[in-house]
């Protein structure tokens, strides 16, 4: 199998599955409890956070964890809300943004909260002056993800933040898709809160964070918990996160070689599809965004995504029309048209995604698989 879809999920790491199952079998009491077992896993929960902290460049005191980033999403975005006076009851964000964030922001608008949705500029990217435009006197939160999973897009959050600060509003991202990708700071992008996942950086599903800035006057979700300083219910799950700070720590000392590798496997693609003349275009192909080179979007001309998708899987390649969140439903992914591209382009969008283990030969493959495609439509 040809696996080309790692902006859905990553395998587990050999590193991340032996912590895994090592602290399960060694590490199986409740952090809660106060006898030696539960102050063990107390002790790993502890360095983990530390951990973590650091990678984001962060206190300790910020990170909560959670169950993964869906999670992280709508907690950071309804604590954030529900600890704002009634008089910041708005929040911005935006129509590129994984369903999670919408979930969020559609519930909130039941409780009364004024939800205003933005739309990017024909390159995909938020500006200032689309964001300052959405701004008003009581708004209290803005949430915009780092970079979109569907498309690779990167926003300038550093050049948003300031604008936001000076109105004292709030800022979430969610880093699911760039944490282990690119540098993720607290500090460089000027966030208040940052959302991430375990099973984007090669480690088991199940395990997520949010990280909250001691500013921000945030308030649970959910009434009377204990664990996670009150910010999120249930038995903290210790392995799941031991193995996702374990791969996490792990990625981070990785990201610039495979930064350099996902930029060389890119490149190579899009040589080799010019070289092949196939009928594949990139949005890779305007340099006038910034974006993730492990993403590529392309729209495989006269063929609707679905259909490459399922042509791929049958020779073994693995790709996707989008985000795996929203598999299922077969309408243009909000994420792409937002890029102001008509119904027909938009349904003919696959998704290519690198990881640790994609090479060369993996897309020659994927490239021979375009290539019977393309005989078949010649050949009608």
């Amino acid at each position: 199998m040809v696996y080309l879809d790692y902006a859905a999920s990553t395998p587990v790491s050999k590193e991340a599955l032996h912590v895994f199952q090592q602290l399960s079998r060694d590490c199986y009491g409740n952090a809660s409890s106060l006898h030696d077992a539960g102050g063990k896993a107390n002790e790993i929960l502890t360095y983990s956070r530390q951990s973590l902290a650091k990678l984001l460049d962060g206190e300790s005191d910020g990170v909560f964890f959670t169950s993964g980033g869906t999670e992280s999403n709508i907690l950071a975005i309804h604590s954030i809300m529900n600890g704002l006076p009634a008089h910041k009851q708005h929040i911005v964000t935006t129509k590129m943004e994984h369903p999670s964030v919408h979930y969020a922001v559609n519930a909130l608008t039941h409780r009364g909260v004024k939800v205003t949705i933005i739309e990017p500029n024909e390159e995909g990217i938020i500006t200032k002056d689309i964001l300052e435009e959405a701004l008003l006197p009581e708004t209290g939160l803005v949430s915009i993800q780092h970079a979109n999973s569907e498309t690779g897009i990167i926003q300038p959050l550093a050049e948003l933040a300031p604008l936001l600060k000076k109105r004292h509003v709030f800022f979430h991202t969610d880093a699911v898709q760039t944490f282990g990708k690119i540098r993720v700071s607290l500090k460089e992008l000027g966030v208040d809160a940052i959302s991430i996942s375990s099973h984007k950086v090669y480690a088991p599903k199940g395990a997520g964070a949010v990280y909250m800035s001691t500013e921000v006057p945030w308030k649970p979700l959910y009434t009377g918990a204990v664990q996670e300083s009150g910010f999120r219910p249930g038995t903290v799950n210790v392995p799941c996160i031991g193995a996702f700070v374990a791969a996490s720590e792990q990625t981070i000392l990785q990201l610039e070689e495979q930064h350099k590798l996902d930029c060389q496997l890119r490149d190579y693609f899009i040589q080799q599809l010019k070289k092949q003349q196939l009928p594949v275009r990139t949005l890779h192909d305007n340099g006038k965004r910034r974006m993730l080179p492990h993403i590529i979007g392309c729209f495989f001309e006269g063929f609707e995504g679905q259909y490459v998708m399922l042509a791929c899987n049958k020779h073994g390649i693995c790709i996707s029309t989008g985000s795996a969140c929203a598999s299922g439903y077969h309408h243009p992914s909000p994420a792409v048209k937002a890029l102001h591209l008509s119904d027909r382009d938009a349904l003919q969008f696959i998704r290519i995604s690198f990881g640790r283990m994609t090479s060369k030969d993996d897309i020659d493959q994927l490239l021979h698989t375009f290539m019977n495609l393309q005989k078949e439509t010649e050949g009608e």
